[in-house]
């Protein structure tokens, strides 16, 4: 009876991947928390964590896609494409939140023109 005896290498790109994904999405609350809880920044300074969250989504889905790319070459001798698929999956809630961010504050931007 043949067993597996060896297990699969880890694939640090996925983890690399579910990392830059959590920041992505941690990104712009952790700026609105912190507008709101500290009297020496403005809500609108927040703004500057949208490039931030954009960037690192972008920056985890490249991982994940490395990642998955890499346990298809080695013919999955090197694990993480589940890791890889939720690192991806949270770069794109991460861009999702950007994006969302930026139509919210155009259309605040708009309110106030036409105020």
């Amino acid at each position: 009876m043949w067993t597996r005896s060896a297990r699969r290498a880890p694939n640090e790109r996925a983890r690399a991947a579910v990392v830059a994904g959590a920041l992505s999405v941690i990104a712009l609350p952790g700026a609105v928390a912190l507008a709101a809880y500290s009297a020496a920044i403005d809500l609108t300074y927040s703004a500057a964590a949208i490039p931030v969250a954009a960037a690192l989504g972008f920056v985890a889905i490249l991982f994940a896609r490395s990642a998955r790319r890499q346990s298809q070459i080695s013919l999955g001798r090197v694990g993480g494409v589940g890791v890889a698929r939720a690192g991806s999956i949270l770069g794109i809630l991460g861009l999702y939140l950007a994006v969302m961010a930026v139509l919210s504050i155009a259309f605040f931007g708009l309110l106030l023109l036409f105020d």
